[in-house]
């Protein structure tokens, strides 16, 4: 990993990389990853947590803890020094700028190089390893029960906040740490915004329901949508929902290794296109899982090379290839503004046949 970025060390500061690489999920850390060890530096809060981690099955392998005495970049400069370090990469996408050049004013003795890197660690943790995939094949399952055991409460006269509550607390019955993000509840024409937070509104008859909601088990984040219709749906609601399965169907009909992820969300925009829904999907088909909510790599449209176009870090135009052992959603969409709108949304392991998914709810529209 090291020697494909030509430093002798990296300094990680983005804190999933950090428990990717050492297993440690507190929320102050830092690493200074070497060909011969992990140099660990945390505060006394997490000492005791990380000796615990380190006694036990999630140990890893070459850790050296760094307690911090007086900051976390005093800590940093002392241990570069100590181990007479030449070129250093660090995370470009997650340094700020003042603590980039506080380092290199502070760091003395022999000369130290700071390098910037790109997606070091991510393109590790891009691929998921048995354990991994076991972790999000179980977290997808129970996320898909959270929803089927709170369908039979979704009714007119309940507000979006009172269905997002119920989903919070099933996700914390069935043993999820956290929501991985704001869940979405958005009803009749606030279904049309992609990214409505859940508010005041109360359900009424005929309404289309758009209920995205993840949560983080085990450290692993999963992340589910359906759209359900309170009470029979409309025959405009039917067609707008039948455009999205069908597409949503063919996008996953085009997972499997060795597909650019563009051609996926092609799949799904063509579909919605045929149907007279191209506009109305303005957002990608889907995004990496893992560690985060929303990783590498992205499903989205293929960006046209732009002849001296300059993009900032960490915002490249992802252009991956699927590989087996990656965890995408596939949640294409349409929103009809003043109506409402749908969105299906399926957590997706690429095999090495094809692909498996991982979340179990059906796909009809539903009912309440």
């Amino acid at each position: 990993m090291l020697a494909d970025v030509g430093v002798d060390a990296l300094f990680v500061s983005h804190l999933a990389n950090i428990a990717y690489l050492t297993n440690f999920t507190g929320t102050s850390a830092a690493l200074l990853f070497t060909r011969e060890a992990l140099h660990f530096i945390t505060d006394f809060r997490y000492l005791s947590a990380v000796s615990a981690l380190q006694a036990g099955p999630g140990a890893c392998p070459g850790l050296e803890v760094c307690p911090v005495r007086e900051s976390y970049e005093e800590t940093l400069v002392e241990t570069v020094g100590s181990l007479g370090l030449a070129r250093v990469g660090f995370e470009a996408a997650h340094l700020t700028v003042s603590r980039l050049r506080w380092l290199q004013a502070t760091l003395t003795g022999p000369p130290v190089e700071l390098m910037p890197t790109e997606g070091v660690v991510e393109s590790a943790r891009l691929r998921k390893d048995a354990g991994e995939q076991a972790t999000l094949r179980e977290a997808a399952r129970r996320l898909s029960a959270v929803l089927q055991g709170v369908m039979a409460d979704i009714r007119a006269g309940l507000t979006e906040t009172d269905v997002a509550l119920e989903l919070e607390t099933g996700m914390r019955r069935t043993g999820f740490s956290r929501p991985a993000f704001d869940t979405i509840v958005a009803s009749g024409p606030n279904s049309a915004l992609p990214h409505a937070r859940a508010g005041d509104r109360r359900l009424v008859n005929g309404d289309l329901v758009v209920l995205d909601f993840g949560g983080v088990y085990n450290g692993y984040c999963v992340d589910l949508t359906r759209t359900v219709s309170v009470g029979p749906p409309s025959p405009q609601a039917v067609r707008v929902y039948d455009a999205v399965r069908r597409a949503q169907a063919a996008a996953v009909a085009a997972v499997r290794p060795g597909v650019a992820t563009a051609e996926v969300d092609a799949a799904a925009r063509d579909s919605l296109t045929a149907d007279g829904y191209g506009e109305a999907f303005g957002h990608g088909t889907g995004h990496g899982l893992g560690l985060e909510v929303h990783e590498a790599p992205r499903v989205a449209r293929a960006h046209p090379a732009s002849a001296g176009r300059v993009y900032p870090p960490g915002h490249v135009p992802d252009e991956t290839t699927l590989q087996a052992g990656m965890v995408v959603t596939i949640e294409p969409g349409a929103y009809v503004p003043g109506f409402g709108g749908v969105r299906i949304e399926d957590d997706v392991l690429v095999t090495a046949e094809g692909c498996e998914v991982l979340t179990t709810v059906g796909r009809d529209l539903l009912v309440c």
